[in-house]
C-alpha cells in the first residue's frame, strides 16, 4: 500500500492532475488506448477525447445503480489490462479503492478526475435548503466526509474533469496529443454552451425551488444557478427517508405551491409517488447521469442529451418562461 501511494505522489509531481502515473509514455500494447471508466459522465468525456483512437468502456453494467455497485474479481482483471482507469474520486466510488489496490500501477495509470475541482458540503443532513457557498467549498482532493460527490453536475467542474482526463490520454499516448487536445477543447466548448443555456433557461421562473424524491444528487446544479433544492434521501440512498422527512417534503410542496415532484434514474420512485398522491403533483425525471439504462445506451444517449432533458424538465417544474 505504501508503494502505491508513493506512485500516486510521483504521478502528481509529474502531471499535476493525475492520481497515479506508471512512468510509461505509451500504451502497454500496440494499437488504440484501452480506457475504462467507472461512471457514465467519465465515459462520455473519455470517448469524446479519444475518438476513434481509443477503446473506452464503462465499468458499470447498464442499469446498475452506482452507489450500490460492488466490483467483482473479473472487474479488477479487466481494469488491470487497461492503459487508463478513470474514476471520480474516493468519495463517489469508495469501491474503486479496492480495484486500484488490486492492479499493477506500472501497467495501468489511474486518473482521479476530480483533481482541481471544487466540492460542496452536503450540510448537516442532505436535503436541507442549504446548498453551499464559497465558504462551504473544499478542494475535491481532500475527499472529506460530508462532501457531495456529484461534482460533474456543475459544468465548470465538468470542464476541469475533461482536462484531467486529457492529461492522462496525453501521458499514455503523446504521439496523438494534438488529436486528444482538439477533441477535449471541442467538448469543453459544448459544456460552456450548455452552461449558458441553463443560465438563460432558468433565469426567469415562477419558482426558484425544486423538490426531489430521490437522493441528494443535484446540489451542484442548484448552487450554480441560484436555486433551492431539497431531497428525500441523503447523498447515498442506502436508508429510507423517515416518515417525518416525507411529511416535511409534502408540507414544503404545499407551502411553495409546487406542481411537480422530481424523481431520478435507475431507482423505484416510491417516495415521489407518495408525495404526488398526497399533493396532486405530477412527477418529472431528473437524470444524475451516474449510469444509464440499456435503452439509453442503445439509443445513443450522451451526457449532453441527458442534461438537455434535465433542463427541459426543470423549466416545466419551476414554471420558467
Amino acid at each position: 500500500m505504501r508503494s502505491y501511494f508513493a506512485a500516486v505522489l510521483a504521478c502528481f509531481l509529474l502531471l499535476s492532475c493525475i492520481s497515479c502515473d506508471t512512468g510509461q509514455t505509451g500504451p502497454i500494447h500496440a494499437g488504440k488506448l484501452r480506457v475504462i471508466t467507472t461512471l457514465f459522465p467519465l465515459y462520455d468525456f473519455a470517448r469524446a477525447i479519444g475518438g476513434d483512437r481509443a477503446d473506452v468502456t464503462l465499468l458499470l453494467p447498464p442499469g446498475m445503480e452506482a452507489h450500490s455497485f460492488e466490483p467483482k474479481p473479473g472487474d479488477i482483471v479487466r481494469v488491470g489490462k487497461a492503459d487508463l482507469f478513470i474514476y471520480t474520486n474516493r468519495n463517489m466510488e469508495p469501491w474503486a479503492v479496492d480495484i486500484i489496490s488490486g492492479i499493477d500501477s506500472k501497467k495501468t495509470m489511474v486518473i482521479d478526475a476530480s483533481r482541481g475541482t471544487r466540492m460542496l458540503k452536503t450540510g448537516k443532513s442532505a436535503g436541507h435548503d442549504h446548498i453551499g457557498n464559497d465558504h462551504d467549498r473544499e478542494d475535491a482532493h481532500n475527499h472529506g466526509k460530508g462532501m457531495d460527490p456529484h461534482l460533474w453536475l456543475d459544468f465548470g467542474n465538468a470542464r476541469i474533469m475533461v482536462d484531467n482526463i486529457l492529461a492522462g490520454f496525453i501521458a499514455r499516448d503523446p504521439n496523438n496529443s494534438g488529436w486528444y487536445s482538439a477533441n477535449a477543447a471541442a467538448y469543453k466548448a459544448r459544456l460552456t454552451e450548455l452552461d449558458d443555456r441553463y443560465r438563460a433557461g432558468l433565469a426567469v421562473c415562477d419558482k426558484r425551488i425544486f423538490l426531489h424524491g430521490g437522493h441528494f444528487a443535484f446540489g451542484y446544479l442548484a448552487n450554480r444557478y441560484g436555486l433551492r433544492y431539497e431531497s428525500a434521501y441523503a447523498v447515498s440512498a442506502d436508508a429510507e427517508p423517515s416518515p417525518a422527512k416525507i411529511a416535511n417534503l409534502i408540507n414544503r410542496m404545499r407551502a411553495n405551491g409546487l406542481r411537480y415532484i422530481f424523481t431520478e434514474e435507475l431507482v423505484e420512485p416510491r417516495v415521489a409517488d407518495t408525495i404526488a398522491r398526497e399533493t396532486g403533483a405530477r412527477i418529472l425525471m431528473l437524470h444524475g447521469a451516474h449510469n444509464i439504462s440499456r435503452d439509453d445506451l442503445a439509443s445513443g444517449a450522451t451526457f449532453f442529451s441527458l442534461m438537455e432533458r434535465n433542463l427541459g424538465n426543470l423549466r416545466i417544474g419551476m414554471q420558467c418562461r
